[in-house]
């Protein structure tokens, strides 16, 4: 066993220096508390980084990516802000995921909280806080995101419902309305029978596609025109915006010009379980702020999966609304992003200075 006494850095988490541990204790950044724990060698404690206590003298802190380390090295939980109860809750997060990717069948509450020592209703609350949606929208997401693979490959609509673990077509089609936002056979058939209506609008940061069915905004991005919008819905009903489009329009270029002042707006996407609960995790993000694409990785309970994450980030098909552009590598530096990285980097500046750009709304 290490010596306990002497504040280390060798069991920090993966892609985390000690430069970032520190600033997101002083800062008492929440989105570490269950991946981060901040020991005090003069107290033998160890903390959340969100913990309220006033901050100890930095040569003092040593940092651990597990519980299990700090307890290791002779630390005991703080009584304050319980780091030992947030890191049960994150492992049972993270069981709870696992259990429902491999299910065959749907899992109820009960029997998933059971299976990771809870009671119903209170793992009901961590779960939605943690991935942003409920145990039972993230199982309907899975098995949509099973469809929608299955879909491509299989002759028959109705053997791509069996072969995704429903029932049933007609749970599946009560589903499909909520979760594709279009019938299946449409997904399948490139958006057909589905009117999207379209149009691109001047703003600062140059030419901007907005694209919305009746249900929400279904793609928002820089420099496609109509071209680009039928090869990704090839068999859709595609219309000129129209005077009801207007006020949406207005508020996507809202959104964009004044970020941190963005409107809640309606969205219409598509993608896997594991990008939708990506892009849940990045719509809690706030303005101003930014995160790495290891602690989204954590996040969303698969910290292993940092290349996903990148990828669910290149794939969302909203952009500004579903804020890819406050992910940045663990080294400080942007990282990608599909609109160019000048883009990034004048989002993300407006956002920390309060910038604002000219307004072109349309007549």
């Amino acid at each position: 066993m290490r010596d306990a006494e002497r504040p280390d850095t060798a069991y920090l988490p993966p892609m985390l220096t000690d430069r970032q541990a520190w600033a997101a204790f002083e800062a008492r950044d929440r989105s570490f508390d269950g991946r981060l724990f901040v020991a005090v060698s003069t107290t033998r404690i160890y903390c959340r980084p969100s913990c309220p206590a006033r901050r100890p003298k930095r040569e003092n802190v040593a940092f651990f990516g597990q519980e299990s380390d700090a307890r290791e090295a002779g630390y005991r939980p703080c009584l304050r802000c319980r780091p030992d109860a947030v890191a049960r809750d994150a492992e049972a997060v993270r069981k709870a995921v696992a259990l429902l990717e491999a299910a065959a069948e749907p899992l109820s509450l009960t029997t998933l909280a059971a299976a990771v020592g809870y009671a119903p209703h209170h793992f009901q609350r961590l779960f939605t806080r943690d991935l942003g949606v409920s145990p039972a929208a993230y199982a309907r997401a899975l098995r949509a995101r099973r469809t929608e693979q299955t879909l491509e490959e299989e002759a028959s609509v109705t053997e791509a419902i069996y072969e995704a673990g429903y029932a049933a077509p007609s749970r599946f089609y009560s589903d499909a309305g909520e979760r594709l936002g279009m019938t299946p056979s449409a997904w399948r058939d490139g958006g057909r029978g589905v009117t999207i209506r379209w149009a691109v609008v001047p703003s600062s940061l140059g030419p901007l596609l907005v694209a919305a069915t009746d249900k929400g905004i279904c793609r928002l991005t820089f420099d496609e025109d109509e071209g680009a919008l039928r090869r990704r819905f090839p068999n859709a009903d595609l219309r000129p915006a129209d005077a009801a489009m207007t006020s949406l329009i207005g508020d996507v270029l809202r959104a964009v010009e004044a970020p941190a002042a963005m409107p809640d707006l309606p969205l219409d996407v598509v993608g896997t379980a594991f990008q939708q609960a990506v892009w849940a995790e990045l719509r809690k993000i706030p303005p101003g702020e930014t995160r790495s694409y290891a602690q989204i990785a954590a996040a969303v309970g698969q910290p292993g999966a940092v290349r996903a994450v990148g990828t669910a980030n290149g794939s969302n098909p909203v952009a500004v609304l579903v804020p890819c552009h406050r992910v940045i590598r663990s080294d400080g530096s942007l990282g990608g992003y599909a609109g160019g990285l000048d883009r990034k980097r004048k989002l993300l500046d407006a956002e920390t200075t309060g910038g604002q750009g000219t307004l072109n709304l349309p007549i």
